[in-house]
């Protein structure tokens, strides 16, 4: 199934669509549009909206709830924001969706659990009127979705690809470098949309042998690490130390696809009694930005949950008034279905040399960066 059909190009004239504050609205060519005329109602400003999340498993998904409590409220909407349990299965989500369609809820909000299985939820949705907006996570297989609102997530893998290969020249100027690759859970539509940018990067030079993969785990399906969970991150790392690195072979970096799967092999390295190689991140989490200051994981990407939160609920404040929110890319998000219009911000990668000045207005994490 094709998700991103152009990739570096389009990643990077969305950034620039989005930096010169251009919205392609009108834009909308066959499947890639959604339904004007309904748009065009609006609803009632105190109206019910839904906002679905998956499990707590990472700081931003945490904040996102606390900030769309909040924001919805102040913007004068009923607020039902919930998450699904912990269980990999996406049941409890599913019924959540179900019960805020049958509440009256005028637009759901929809962080998926498994992108792969909401077609249903989002197709009642669709038949009593509500607006679906997937939210950092593309659905997949419905052509019910009306909007898709992210951080470039292709561009994400591109930053964090060549953040390691940076970070590996810092250490040793000319390779071979040798390395190992994760990414995230499979039913997490965004895993391969941060994979295949990474490997936009790194295959080119494990083409011509600049980089050597250890263990030749190459293929998305070797590197996916189910549920995001940092223990099943650690475990195939150890096993990585074990079958591949036991001897004299040194390992120079580690493409992780977030901060806690970072953390994870970051502590599978050092309780092997291994140099610590290049390691890079994703969501700027409190521990792993202390854990940059002190010169141990190499980067993360700062993808402001504030700002994505405050994009969304601006999305919500335009179909409201019958308006066609913003939108900055109208090709690029194919989910097997549709193409769905999507608007886009930019992520920022975050090193120790940078993290002063990317992190100066996070009244959290600017005071670990002095």
């Amino acid at each position: 199934m094709r998700r991103i059909i152009t990739r570096g190009i389009a990643a990077a004239g969305a950034v620039a669509l989005l930096a010169l504050g251009t919205a392609c609205s009108n834009e909308r060519e066959g499947s890639t549009g959604t339904d004007a005329a309904a748009d065009a109602q609006g609803f009632a400003q105190d109206a019910l909206v839904g906002v679905a999340l998956p499990a707590k498993t990472s700081e931003n998904w945490v904040l996102a709830g606390d900030l769309f409590t909040d924001g919805l409220k102040e913007a004068g909407f009923q607020a039902d924001v919930q998450y699904a349990g912990a269980s990999t299965t996406v049941a409890d989500q599913q019924a959540q969706i179900s019960s805020m369609v049958t509440k009256g809820a005028k637009v759901i909000v929809i962080g998926a659990t498994d992108a792969s299985q909401l077609a249903t939820q989002v197709a009642q949705a669709k038949q009593a009127g509500a607006a679906v907006v997937a939210y950092d996570r593309l659905i997949t297989n419905s052509p019910d979705v009306d909007y898709y609102i992210a951080f470039d997530n292709f561009k994400v893998g591109q930053l964090q690809g060549q953040a390691l290969v940076d970070g590996m020249k810092a250490e040793k100027p000319t390779g071979p470098w040798t390395i190992e690759l994760f990414s995230g859970s499979p039913d997490d539509n965004n895993s391969k949309v941060f994979f295949d940018g990474a490997m936009d990067v790194l295959k080119p030079l494990i083409d011509q042998g600049d980089i050597v993969v250890g263990s030749g785990q190459t293929d998305i399906k070797q590197t996916a690490i189910q549920g995001w969970k940092a223990e099943n991150a650690q475990q195939r790392m150890d096993s990585l130390l074990t079958s591949t690195y036991d001897g004299a072979k040194k390992l120079d970096g580690v493409l992780s696809p977030n901060d806690t799967l970072a953390r994870a092999v970051l502590t599978s390295v050092k309780g092997a009694g291994k140099p610590v190689p290049v390691v890079t991140g994703q969501d700027s989490e409190v521990e792993s930005v202390k854990s940059i200051m002190a010169g141990e994981q190499y980067s993360t990407i700062n993808k402001d949950t504030r700002r994505l939160v405050t994009e969304t609920i601006n999305m919500v404040k335009a179909l409201q008034k019958g308006d066609e929110p913003q939108i900055n890319d109208t090709t690029s998000y194919d989910n097997g279905s549709k193409v769905v219009p999507a608007h886009l911000l930019p992520p920022v990668i975050v090193t120790k040399e940078n993290a002063a000045e990317a992190y100066a207005n996070d009244p959290k994490l600017a005071p670990l960066t002095q």
